[in-house]
């Protein structure tokens, strides 16, 4: 979706070039729906392309029963190095009259796409404090080596940009040395050595003021150009509200609406981390936690895991708690009601908890998750973050904290400068003028 949205803003500043967007069946069957095709072809030179996903049996058919999402990736990825991406673009340039290929803008993750065109300008999704200890991957596994057990509280001083974050905050398989690497740490080192050699540029959902300096500086250092042209959920689309564009269809917005400012806890683990990946016992540990706050809260939590919660959970009055299997949450964390987020540290989800100028308590699991947290907790002091697997003592006192206290002048302005990116003047805005450029040099 926020790829998606980032292609419609691109489709908007530059209404000569066509834009193809290439996704899958899966995805786009997604972004359909409830609606036309052409109605979300608004800007009118925005194309939908569909590329194989490794899964699909043909086109437009999507399997009944999906795969794990690291196991769709893993089809997907397969497909892709196949050729798949190439067969897409072809596809594209024939339904565009034989119009060539002159910049690709697209998820990192689809490396392979610097093989068939250029100017190629991946799109890194992730933490940008991931990004660069990928980037500095081969530097920190020279250091570290297989003493990462031993060394997890040592705070990384010797490398730059890296000084706030400690070994255990790195992700996993980061400081690996074996040749027999999982099919995603492979994936991310793939994208380590190509960004710096293959990349004009590299867009970053952050903003200008977000990152400390000393992070914005060593990335500068290791990749071309770094375009911070975020945050992605508030990028300016046409007659859209600024919100994803999403709706609520399980009410969250009007329950939150009966509440006092700053009074509820919002629960949210995202699309990968679906529950709590610490198994049912966390999960329900966060639930008695929660609860015994006396605080309403608000828990986005997909169904299949409803089975797992405390007895008569569900059946607790509505006004004090509301499960639903999906939430809008950037017009969620946004709301005035909302005073704490309890998250696994994802950095879209955390992005948005800082543009609705949110508090955090932060139960990382893996990728970029341990560093996010980090930033979050101990960086910018927007929050905190559980060590370990989360109980309902700390889950209590984290929450009633988190709506009790007051993060400070420094979060209300961080909020400001992210509410103002896309202002005339404003660093995102400035940013994805050089972005239209690189894409499109005749404008």
């Amino acid at each position: 979706m926020k790829l998606f949205r980032l292609a419609r803003t691109l489709a908007a500043a530059a209404p000569a070039a066509t834009f193809p967007f290439l996704s899958t069946a899966g995805s786009l069957a997604q972004l359909l729906q409830g609606q036309e095709q052409d109605a979300l072809e608004v800007e009118g030179n925005l194309r939908f392309v569909e590329v194989a996903d490794g899964l699909s049996g043909g086109a437009g058919e999507v399997t009944t029963t999906p795969p794990h999402p690291m196991m769709r990736l893993n089809l997907f990825l397969a497909a892709a190095e196949a050729g798949s991406v190439r067969e897409a673009l072809e596809t594209a340039c024939a339904s565009a009259g034989g119009a060539r290929v002159t910049c690709v803008v697209g998820d990192a993750f689809a490396w392979m796409a610097a093989e068939a065109a250029a100017p190629w300008v991946p799109v890194w999704t992730g933490g940008p404090s991931a990004l660069l200890a990928h980037l500095r991957g081969e530097a920190l596994r020279d250091d570290i080596g297989d003493q990462a057990a031993s060394r997890g509280d040592e705070l990384l001083t010797s490398h730059p940009g890296l000084a706030s974050y400690r070994v255990r905050d790195l992700p996993d398989g980061l400081l690996s040395g074996s040749m027999d690497l999982p099919p995603i740490v492979a994936l991310f080192r793939r994208i380590a050595e190509r960004l710096p050699r293959a990349a004009t540029a590299v867009i970053l959902n952050t903003f200008p003021g977000l990152l400390p300096e000393d992070v914005t500086a060593a990335l500068a250092a290791e990749i071309p150009e770094c375009l911070a042209v975020g945050p992605f959920h508030l990028l300016p689309v046409p007659g859209d509200d600024g919100v994803d564009g999403t709706t609520d269809p399980y009410g969250c917005l009007a329950w939150l609406d009966r509440h006092p400012a700053r009074a509820v806890a919002y629960a949210s683990f995202g699309t990968v981390v679906t529950a709590v990946a610490g198994g049912p016992e966390e999960l329900r540990e966060l639930a008695a936690g929660m609860e015994a706050t006396g605080a309403p809260f608000l828990w986005s939590l997909p169904e299949e895991h409803w089975a797992h919660l405390p007895p008569g959970f569900l059946d607790v009055e509505r006004a004090k708690v509301k499960v639903v299997p999906w939430a809008p949450q950037a017009a969620v964390l946004r709301h005035a009601s909302v005073g704490a987020f309890v998250t696994h540290a994802g950095w879209a989800s955390v992005l948005e908890g800082v543009c609705g100028g949110v508090p955090m308590a932060c139960r990382p699991f893996f990728s970029d998750q341990r560093m996010n947290a980090r930033l979050v907790a101990h960086v910018w002091c927007f929050g905190m973050v559980f060590e370990e697997p989360m109980t309902r003592g700390a889950v209590t006192a984290a929450v009633s904290s988190l709506l009790a206290g007051d993060h400070g002048a420094r979060m209300r302005e961080v909020r400001g400068i992210a509410a103002n990116a896309f202002a005339p003047h404003g660093g995102g805005r400035e940013n994805l003028d050089k972005l239209v450029k690189i894409v499109c040099p005749q404008l």
